[in-house]
């Protein structure tokens, strides 16, 4: 059977139980079976290295609560033991009544280290529920989910690039399921952009499930010269990523986990709750990789610390942003393209404090329908932080079609974006605007607002409309031609 297929009987599975509702809640529950079924690979993967060290090793995971136990239980001879495995009524009550309490308890037990791979177990069961119902559906999702191999790195490829498709399938669930989900290829030209380098650190505070992060996993590593000190510092001291939300955190989590980063640094935080104006330097990162939620509202105590007054949370977060950057540093960050233009107070602010302390260098206008599930339009804002802006660069993507679910966004409709921003071109879909003076035309000016709309000056002139006279004179001369030719087949006849 293929993942594909095994994943299809899942969601099959789940459809018919009274307790899941929508795509979002099939994604919940095969993540946490998931990971259990990860959790004991690795374990096993642990204990074979410890033994053939000569240590012995301690399982992370209490030999009840251990999948080969209560999940998938197996005869001497290593077959599943379909006679002694938990089924119906009694599987649920094992679930709801042992497991999630023994699971949720990490959290308080391994609390002095929220980084250990223990307290995220703690994290991740903390606020979720199981929502199975029936105890026979949970029995073929288990069997299910056993048939997945987790330990050779290709079938883990596999198998990361499915849930990936997964995650997005629910940009068209509702309940909000696309503010989990940014475009693959938009997520691949922010990353080449801002070119980042092993050694160097990496946050997105507005994790969701994780795709900055994964996809700057994968650009690293595949850049990257293959050794153990290498490899030790992508997988502990590169990613960084913090999230709100309970599911998407745990999407985060797993997706990281499939991408092969075993203890990702993702913590289970309302990140603006955290903010600091007065942020020390270890506490800064090299690079900035995130598309923040926007059109939230967040509470008076949370906007105290912040600068620029704003219930916004996109404006929130960019604010957070560049004060969490370390001078020198580099981001790349997704906002709605009113940001650029609105006459607010906290706008205004903003782009003043961008533009000052910043160099906003590239601005990427992204076409109507990028985001599944979400008319707004959007840009990318890509800048340096550490000296102010004299030069913004504008590209307007125009991929030719209509976006939308039978017509994504693709890594080819970014590649020109992509090679002209290195050097900032001009073309009929892009242009410089010099920060400089205020008579540059379209220069972003104290007396404009700071103002940064996508204005292209190189778009071709389309011709003039014609005044009704013309045209009437127009259609006259045409009827006298037209008679004219009459006339003349006439005398030939």
């Amino acid at each position: 059977m293929t993942f594909e297929q095994t994943f299809k009987n899942i969601d099959d599975t789940l459809y018919k139980d009274a307790g899941a509702d929508s795509e979002l809640d099939y994604i919940e529950q095969t993540s946490w079976v998931l990971f259990m079924c990860y959790l004991n690979s690795l374990e096993e993967d642990r204990k074979d290295e410890a033994e053939l060290r000569g240590e012995t090793y301690e399982h992370i995971i209490d030999e009840e609560y251990r999948w080969e136990n209560w999940a998938m239980p197996k005869k001497a001879d290593g077959e599943y033991d379909q006679k002694n495995a938990l089924t119906g009524p009694d599987l649920i009550d094992f679930v709801d009544g042992k497991l999630f309490p023994y699971l949720r308890a990490f959290k308080l037990t391994h609390s002095e280290n929220p980084q250990t791979l223990e307290y995220k177990i703690g994290e991740i069961f903390g606020e979720l529920k199981n929502r199975v119902q029936s105890g026979y559906n949970m029995r073929d999702i288990l069997e299910s989910i056993d048939t997945l191999p987790l330990k050779n790195s290709k079938d883990r490829h596999e198998l990361s690039f499915l849930y990936e498709t997964k995650i997005k399938n629910m940009g068209n669930a509702g309940r909000n399921g696309g503010q989990y989900y940014t475009p693959r290829p938009l997520i691949r030209a922010m990353i080449a952009v801002t070119n980042p380098q092993i050694g160097e650190t990496i946050y997105d505070g507005a994790a969701g499930s994780c795709g900055f992060l994964c996809e700057a996993y994968e650009y690293l590593h595949d850049r990257m010269e293959q050794n153990t000190a290498n490899l030790t510092t992508l997988q502990q001291h590169t990613l960084y990523g913090r999230e709100k939300k309970s599911l998407a955190y745990i999407i985060g989590v797993m997706n990281m986990i499939l991408h092969g980063i075993e203890a990702p640094n993702l913590v289970h935080i309302n990140t603006l709750a955290m903010h600091d104006k007065q942020v020390q330097q270890k506490d800064r990162y090299d690079i900035v990789l995130a598309n923040p939620p926007f059109g939230g509202k967040e509470r008076p105590e949370v906007q105290q610390p912040f600068d620029i007054k704003t219930s916004e949370t996109a404006f929130l977060f960019l604010e957070h942003f560049i004060r969490y950057m370390k001078t020198g540093g580099r981001a790349a960050i997704v906002i709605k393209n009113t940001f650029l233009s609105n006459t607010d107070n906290a706008s205004v602010s903003l782009r003043k404090y961008l533009l000052e302390t910043c160099n906003l260098h590239t601005v990427l206008d992204m076409p109507s329908g990028t985001f599944l599930g979400a008319g707004v339009k959007t840009v990318v804002l890509f800048f340096e932080k550490g000296s102010p802006t004299t030069n913004t660069w504008y590209y307007q993507l125009d991929a030719g079609r209509n976006m939308g679910k039978t017509n994504p966004l693709n890594d080819k409709d970014l590649a020109e974006f992509i090679e002209l921003q290195k050097t900032k071109a001009e073309t009929e879909k892009s242009w410089n605007v010099p920060v400089i003076a205020s008579e540059a035309k379209q220069s972003p000016t104290e007396e404009n607002g700071y103002d940064l709309s996508v204005k292209n000056p190189n778009t071709p002139e389309e011709a003039p409309l014609r005044a009704p006279q013309q045209i009437l004179a127009e259609m006259e001369q045409l009827d006298q031609d037209t008679r004219q030719l009459l006339d003349s087949i006439k005398e030939l006849i």
